[in-house]
């Protein structure tokens, strides 16, 4: 009974807010003139929506219409619901008593911003970022007097930049960053009293900066990577007190400047001086005692970091990345430990010695790419806050921590960190991403990292681990990364029942090691994420824990079309299998065809024999196969012409015979990805597959006429065959794998693969 009644509460409940929610949409709605929706109705009409937005409730959120006119006053219609293009006559620009207008985050297909904007008088606030919008904007942009609010930033937007604001004098906030307006820097924007937020960022603006006393409530200003060529003297922003954001990144500051006592604003959070081409510490922020965020990466800083940097009571956020720091001024024991700091980011430095107790509330610790000496801090463990430990590339020994398991990302790679992996992941285990590939661990895998249902990435390559394969691992439910390259993991690796099945892996890198025995014929099924294609991912990278506060994104070291490439961050689409170095025997499972989206394989080296799977053309997506190296006989299957995608294949060194299937895919790969296979014959092999028959004598000299010319028709026609071949051959050569991108920059590096 009494669930009954709570059943029937509930529903009333949801039936009251239902209502509530349908009635306030029909209150706003019944506001606007019957004239007023229809032309918001034509307005909808002009566009396709995307499949997540509801086009009527969508619209009535974002329309307010006047109590008494009932003229639409407000539209708010961001977030990339709306696809297609906005065109001059578009029945927008009907609503004449817009105040209020954003369309940010669509997509307008790369359409020229409409100079109808400018019919539009009564607009005070005026928000297009990142809508796709081209080139030139109308000069009758300068038509908005009334505008206090305007917003293009991440455009492709050109023009000159003083000509169209000459006339909005009564902005309060202009953001046009990331675009490609020229000329110089408005002088006059510094005359507006009322202005609070000036984003210039990212264009190619030039010229100096003159900066009067006339702006009491200038509290952002940002003018990163601009076209000023000469150095800027830092004391020209001391006259704006309400000073909370300062950005002048890519912009070179004059030494003098940087090194002086400046009286910036008490007021000052945020200070992002990134590739500005200082080499000392800046000694003006000693006094900047409400500093939150600072940024000094990508300089040329040296020496040690002063102590007084730790006692800044508010600072939270540090970045030194890509300096030339050497040390600490201070006792290494507490020299950090009461620093406020939260995220600290000093990879890619000079450090050297032992590393010091970091801060107390440290969440992003990143000092990866030194050479730091000894052990890891033990105190480490005893923070709490630590969600990523990065301290890879250095030159750390000892044990590695046994708290591990409380972190989300760990990344210890190319250390000389010895013995075991702690065997500690707590039930539930926050850990996501482990890393500690190239180092001198022994032992087994730890069999707690069971506990660890959010891990996604494992690493543990070139170290001495002696195991069998981890079928274990398999009941991970987003485990998509698994690399033991170069370990001593032996044993089968088929289960003793069913398939292999990892739900979500779509990478397995297990080379060079001493796995053993066959695979059965169902050994790739249910391989869900290397059988499909993927969804549309919300990231792009693999592994991309970046957030506001910090970035990390996971990294693999990949041998990819026969190139070995380091230190690069993988596409989510990517998918790779690589059992190469091996001593794997049988045959290849047909149940390989099933793989759809797979991108490289590698079944190199080992002891495969009988033919090559025609179910390799149901590899839809390959780009990649190496199966040199093995017993593999037979023919080439004509079927992997079908491959379109197919931009490297290796078969040498087996025991292949007959004519290479004579597609674009396959002539046009090097001779040696066909040598050792003493039956193979065809291009791009110089071996021909028309063997001349021999006769007598006699027949000999009485078919010699004939033969000459079936010859010459061969010729003919396998000049031009190597002419294609090589062209098309050419034109393969060049291609570049879009999977891959090469990254030398914050982002970090992970695993192995050889794929």
């Amino acid at each position: 009974m009494s669930n009954s009644r709570f059943c029937l509460l509930s529903l009333v409940s949801i039936l009251s807010l239902l209502i509530i929610t349908t009635t306030t949409n029909l209150v706003a709605a019944q506001r606007c003139r019957p004239d007023q929706t229809e032309t918001l109705k034509r307005f909808k009409n002009e566009f396709a929506f995307s499949s997540s937005c509801t086009d009527d409730a969508y619209f009535l959120r974002g329309v307010t219409c006047h109590n008494v006119t009932g003229a639409v006053t407000v539209l708010k219609l961001p977030g990339g619901c709306l696809r297609g293009t906005l065109r001059d006559n578009s029945s927008l620009f009907e609503l004449s008593h817009l105040r209020y207008l954003n369309l940010s985050f669509n997509n307008f297909a790369s359409s020229p911003l409409p100079s109808s904007f400018g019919q539009l008088h009564n607009l005070e606030v005026l928000l297009l970022s990142s809508n796709g919008f081209l080139g030139q904007v109308p000069s009758s942009i300068r038509n908005l007097t009334k505008l206090t609010q305007l917003q293009l930033s991440h455009n492709k937007l050109t023009g000159d930049l003083a000509l169209l604001l000459q006339n909005l004098t009564s902005l309060v906030a202009l953001d046009v960053s990331s675009n490609e307006f020229y000329g110089t820097i408005p002088s006059f924007l510094f005359t507006m009293p009322s202005l609070s937020f000036l984003v210039l960022s990212e264009n190619h603006l030039s010229g100096s900066l003159e900066i009067p006393f006339s702006l009491p409530n200038l509290r952002v200003l940002k003018l990163s990577y601009l076209n000023i060529t000469h150095q800027l003297d830092l004391r020209v922003f001391s006259s704006l007190k309400s000073l909370t954001y300062l950005d002048l990144s890519g912009i070179s500051l004059t030494p003098t400047s940087v090194d002086s006592d400046i009286n910036f604003a008490k007021s000052l959070r945020i200070l992002l001086l990134s590739e500005c081409n200082i080499s000392k510490f800046p000694r003006f922020v000693k006094s900047l005692e409400n500093l939150d965020y600072l940024y000094l990466s990508d300089n040329r800083i040296k020496g040690n970091i002063p102590d007084w940097l730790w006692s800044l009571p508010h600072l939270t956020s540090l970045n030194l990345y890509n300096n030339s720091l050497t040390g600490f001024e201070g006792p290494l024991d507490h020299v950090l430990t009461n620093s406020s700091v939260q995220v600290l980011e000093m990879a890619y430095n000079c450090f050297n010695g032992s590393f010091p107790d970091p801060p107390l509330f440290i969440i992003n610790l990143s000092a990866w790419n030194n050479s730091f000496t000894g052990d890891i801090p033990l105190s480490t463990c005893n923070r709490t806050f630590l969600d990523v430990l990065d301290l890879s590339y250095n030159n750390f020994t000892g044990l590695i921590p046994p708290c591990i398991g409380n972190i989300n990302i760990v990344n210890l790679r190319k250390n000389k960190l010895q013995g075991n992996i702690p065997d500690e992941f707590h039930i539930n285990a926050p850990t996501q991403t482990l890393d500690v590939g190239y180092n001198q661990l022994t032992g087994k895998l730890p069999r707690s990292l069971l506990n660890c249902t959010l891990l996604k990435f494992v690493s543990v390559d070139h170290n001495g681990i002696d195991d069998t394969f981890p079928f274990w691992l398999k009941a991970l439910p987003s485990l998509k990364v698994l690399t033991l390259r170069s370990n001593r993991f032996h044993g089968p690796i088929s289960p003793p029942y069913g398939p292999l099945a990892f739900p979500k892996l779509q990478i397995l890198e297990i080379s060079h090691n001493r796995f053993t025995g066959s695979l059965p014929r169902n050994y790739f099924e249910n391989w869900t994420n290397t059988s499909l294609k993927p969804d549309n991912e919300e990231k792009m990278y693999m592994g991309d824990y970046s957030s506001d506060r910090f970035n990390y994104e996971d990294t693999l070291d990949l041998q990819y079309k026969g190139l070995y490439m380091e230190q690069g961050k993988v596409l989510t689409l990517y998918s790779a299998i690589d059992f190469s170095g091996n001593k794997l025997e049988g045959e290849i499972p047909e149940s390989i065809g099933l793989l759809k989206a797979l991108i490289a394989l590698n079944l190199s080296n080992n002891s495969f024999t009988g033919r090559i799977p025609m179910s390799f053309a149901n590899v839809s997506e390959l780009e990649s196969l190496d199966l040199s190296e093995n017993k593999l006989s037979g023919e080439i299957p004509q079927e992997l012409r079908r491959l379109t995608y197919l931009a490297y294949i290796d078969v040498s060194d087996n025991l292949l015979s007959g004519e290479i299937p004579q597609g674009t895919q396959l002539t046009g790969q090097p001779k040696s990805s066909f040598e050792g296979n003493l039956g193979l014959c065809g291009l791009p092999l110089e071996e021909s597959c028309f063997t001349e028959k021999t006769t007598s004598m006699d027949e000999a000299e009485e078919e010699k006429e004939e033969g000459v010319l079936k010859w010459r028709a061969v010729a003919i026609g396998y000049g031009p065959g190597v002419l294609f071949g090589l062209a098309i051959g050419h034109v393969v050569a060049l291609y570049r794998p879009e999977w891959f991108f090469k990254s030398y920059g914050q982002n970090r590096l992970s695993g192995v693969g050889s794929l």
